[in-house]
């Protein structure tokens, strides 16, 4: 998952594709990790972690778009990862079926705010790829109507089914094997959705925001050493952030192979 990013003679920059989880699986970080986020002089990540809640929540309450029996749904998931039923009812159908397809949390840090505070801590200039604004902007415009898809198909699978999906990637990202993340994350977007409403989340997701993100990447890269660290999924594959950057001129390496 770490690739040294160079062009020329230029700065040795890094790309580590992580994963938005706390499994202390993955938030074990292997010595080249560290090495490398240590030699650098500035980290990069999708966007800063903060303290506004605001563009997770919805006018009204979500009670009113749910049947009664995908309510109780909502309540047993609510219930199961210490969500407040009210804060649940209010919470974007978007960032609540997130929630619900990952497993309890176990830790307040993710893999992704673990390496922001070690910049910090080891007084790294601190930037974000995206503003707050511009990265939620690509789940506010998926419709109302079509973030609800992507609660229903959450809640239709089993807690059960939640956790073997989510350890099936968590191990393709435990393999280091790009491609199979990509695959994977792919085959359970899809998973329940109407035909065609995957492709236009992946497009948003992916496709739209790699362009920008590896512009802002090859902007810093050119100028000092950076840590970036993104998700996974956003590496592999044509339209990549490891491809735009190779066409930008850089030369991208896996770090396993120096």
């Amino acid at each position: 998952m770490l690739w040294k990013v160079q062009a020329g003679h230029g700065p040795v920059s890094y790309l580590f594709g992580t994963i938005h989880v706390d499994d202390p699986r993955v938030t074990a970080l292997a010595e080249p990790v560290n090495a490398a986020l240590e030699s650098v002089q500035s980290f990069m990540m999708e966007v800063l972690p903060s303290n506004d809640v605001s563009p997770y929540y919805m006018q009204g309450s979500l009670a009113q778009l749910l049947t009664e029996a995908e309510l109780e749904q909502v309540y047993a998931a609510a219930d199961f990862h210490g969500l407040p039923r009210d804060m649940a009812l209010r919470m974007k159908p978007w960032l609540l079926a997130m929630v619900f397809d990952l497993p309890v949390s176990q830790s307040p840090y993710t893999l992704d705010v673990q390496l922001y505070l070690q910049a910090q801590r080891a007084g790294k200039a601190v930037e974000a790829l995206e503003t707050p604004e511009a990265h939620f902007s690509v789940l506010e415009s998926i419709s109302l109507e079509e973030q609800m898809l992507i609660l229903r198909s959450v809640l239709k699978r089993s807690q059960e089914q939640r956790e073997k999906d989510f350890e099936l990637m968590i191990q393709a990202y435990l393999s280091g094997n790009l491609d199979k993340v990509g695959a994977l994350d792919s085959a359970l977007g899809v998973d329940g959705l109407p035909a065609g409403l995957w492709e236009k989340i992946r497009v948003k997701l992916l496709d739209e925001r790699n362009m920008r993100m590896a512009e802002r990447i090859a902007a810093a890269a050119s100028l000092q050493p950076v840590f970036v660290a993104v998700g996974a999924a956003h590496l592999p594959g044509e339209g990549g952030l490891i491809d735009l950057l190779s066409r930008a001129g850089f030369t991208v390496s896996p770090v396993n192979s120096q």
